[in-house]
């Protein structure tokens, strides 16, 4: 019987792992204890067919992932603030709890997602946009610009996935990402799923989100340079209206990518893979044990019973 696909995120010191409509993060506090949070979350597409369709589908799980993403970042974070003496509430804190009460986690993450998505679309839709239209006097007219803006996209994810790199936090972060691909890697080999057995594995996985955006990126150059718009504020809006496509051409592209292991979908899938090399690194067993915890809470034994897990692994 074929396994269910398995995916996951690297929060704060900890594995966000995913499989269908259950997921847990697993989280090492400063104290070196494991702390572990199970939810359940039915997706859109599965709630409502014809969000489901081929094409649709691809930016409706980018949203979930997206707030999902947000959820579990902040209950990663919370064990981790800076102790001393407790900052007073802003008054924007104070409306927000005076408005909506408990819901005020909800409406921040909400805002927070708002804000993360106008920075993506201003950096790597806006500014090449208007740097493709400024280089773009002393090229011919036509799709060359178009091309260019590509370019200018790829340079400016390229160079922001480098910097923040550069970050300690981030870095660990980078590492139970490695920790998270290792331990899915191990489990779709067939191999039992230990310590031991998931450090030989790889860190780079087809299904990556970093593989996403990159597809998103490449996607977004042929789609765009296809509708080919000139003026300005025109391209601006074009972009925006064809986001949900190009968001479901790649998700779609992604999902073949997983599927298949060809020498074809391997090439088409080696920018991504290679991008890899910065958003992972190689994690300590300490790592690999956090993603371990976080997998085995979200994996449904029954779909597979005549291959078991040593549950103490």
């Amino acid at each position: 019987m074929e396994r269910p696909s398995i995916g996951g995120q690297a929060v704060i010191e900890g594995v966000m792992m995913r499989n269908n409509e259950k997921y847990a993060t697993a989280v090492r506090t400063s104290d070196q204890k494991i702390v572990l949070d199970k939810r359940e979350y039915v997706s859109l597409t599965k709630r409502y067919k014809i969000l489901g369709l081929p094409l649709i589908r691809g930016g409706v799980a980018f949203l979930e992932s997206m707030v999902i993403g947000m959820k579990i970042l902040t209950f990663s974070a919370e064990f981790f603030e800076v102790e001393g003496e407790e900052e007073a509430p802003s008054k924007f804190e104070k409306f927000l709890e005076a408005k909506f009460g408990d819901r005020m986690n909800d409406i921040v993450i909400v805002i927070s997602m708002v804000l993360a998505l106008a920075l993506s679309i201003g950096l790597f839709f806006i500014v090449p946009a208007f740097l493709s239209q400024i280089m773009g006097r002393f090229l011919p007219e036509g799709r060359w610009m178009n091309l260019m803006d590509g370019i200018i996209r790829i340079l400016i994810l390229i160079g922001y996935i480098f910097l923040i790199s550069k970050m300690k936090d981030i870095q660990r972060v980078f590492e139970y990402h490695g920790a998270e691909h290792k331990t899915i890697n191990c489990y779709e080999s067939g191999d039992e799923v230990t310590i031991e057995n998931v450090m030989k594995h790889s860190r780079f996985h087809k299904r990556c989100g970093t593989n996403f955006i990159f597809i998103i990126v490449t996607v977004s150059i042929v789609v765009l340079t296809i509708i080919n718009v000139q003026t300005f504020w025109l391209r601006i809006g074009v972009r925006l209206l064809a986001l949900p496509l190009i968001a479901g051409i790649s998700y779609e592209l992604l999902k073949i990518f997983g599927k298949f292991d060809n020498g074809l979908i391997n090439i088409f899938a080696s920018p991504g893979m290679a991008l890899q090399r910065i958003t992972t690194s190689e994690p300590d067993e300490s790592q690999v044990e956090i993603a371990i915890t976080a997998f085995m809470n979200v994996l449904e034994e029954d779909t597979w019973k005549d291959e078991p897990i040593d549950e103490s692994a």
